[in-house]
């Protein structure tokens, strides 16, 4: 377990020592590497959507979260895009 999850109340009681700092880097070390994984797959992933987004421009997309990609309310609904044949609607 990393240091950095040690209560409050029993930091700095530690001896800090060339095997506390060895520890610490490979921690980091592995962490690195998790994130590098984990970026390349999202690319990987972003990647594949882009190319079925630009296969396929017709499909609606649906968010996954109830609040991502939500319009503020002063921008035009997507209802009034679809409408018009996506052009937006002038109410003037």
């Amino acid at each position: 377990m990393s240091i950095v999850f040690v209560p409050k109340r029993l930091r700095g009681t530690a001896v800090i020592n060339q095997e506390t700092i060895q520890r610490l880097l490979e921690e980091n070390e592995q962490l690195i590497r998790c994130i590098l994984e984990y970026q390349q797959i999202l690319h990987r992933n972003i990647v594949y959507l882009a190319t079925i987004a630009d296969a396929s421009p017709d499909i609606p997309v649906q968010s996954p979260h109830p609040h991502c990609g939500e319009a503020p309310s002063s921008t035009t609904p997507a209802t009034s895009l679809q409408d018009t044949g996506g052009q937006a609607k002038d109410n003037s």
